[in-house]
């Protein structure tokens, strides 16, 4: 087994192919004037399963070009079988079409990396779980929850927690958190957004005052919708 990754996140990668006491394969991922992407790699990987780590988030389309750069250089170096480890699977909130002429980009992304090369993909909550039905190869959608959990009792299990989702679409993961923190209580931030990229908080469904409130939500991009509800649950005690 061989992990490569790309430039998203070295860090993590770093910490995976330390916890598995497997070195990170050696390659160079790099740019040329006009930022177009090159890989190379500088090991054999002939008949190798091979783990990319690579997330497509922020900036989403030069990770994305460097996930299928690198997945498409191991293919053409005949690795026998390689994984897209996607921890962010970025274009997902993109699963359906909003209105007329849109595209569903999360499903032309799918098919991308299908075509790249790619014989699995593992990626962690990802936006909506339908995504997994866009791939025509295995793909795995683990959960955090777990995680995080087991995180937020060692380190807040004397509170008195509450979870809070940000708004109604995300009550099912709030929920399943709640679970695992002990049954702990749930509430919800009803808001309404005004326009693409703004968002209002309107009121929250439950009793929060004095409560250690645990918010919690998929995505972060511009934040107005967590700092906002931060807000609303500071004001309401």
């Amino acid at each position: 087994m061989k992990l490569l990754t790309g430039n998203a996140n070295l860090p993590l990668a770093r910490d995976i192919a330390a916890y598995l006491e497997i070195p990170l394969t050696q390659a160079s991922v790099r740019r040329f004037a006009d930022e177009e992407v090159f890989v190379e790699i500088h090991e054999n990987v002939r008949g190798e399963d091979v783990f990319v780590i690579q997330s497509t988030g922020y900036p989403a389309n030069d990770n994305l070009m460097e996930l299928l750069i690198c997945i498409d250089a191991l293919k053409r170096a005949s690795a026998k079988r390689i994984t897209a480890v996607v921890p962010y699977f970025g274009y997902a909130r993109q699963d359906r079409k909003p209105g007329p002429r849109t595209p569903i980009s999360a499903k032309l992304v799918a098919n991308i990396i299908t075509v790249a090369g790619a014989d699995r993909v593992l990626s962690v909550d990802l936006h909506a779980g339908q995504i997994q039905g866009f791939f025509d190869i295995p793909t795995d959608n683990l959960f955090a929850a777990p995680v995080m959990s087991a995180d937020i009792l060692t380190r807040y299990g004397d509170r008195n927690l509450m979870v809070v989702s940000p708004d109604v679409g995300g009550v099912v993961r709030a929920r399943s958190l709640a679970k695992r923190l002990n049954n702990a209580p749930l509430a919800i931030v009803d808001k309404r957004r005004e326009r693409a990229g703004e968002s209002e908080v309107m009121n929250i469904i439950g009793e929060v005052e004095g409560r250690f409130c645990i918010l919690i939500d998929d995505i972060v991009d511009s934040a107005g919708t967590l700092c906002n509800a931060a807000a609303a649950l500071k004001e309401a005690g």
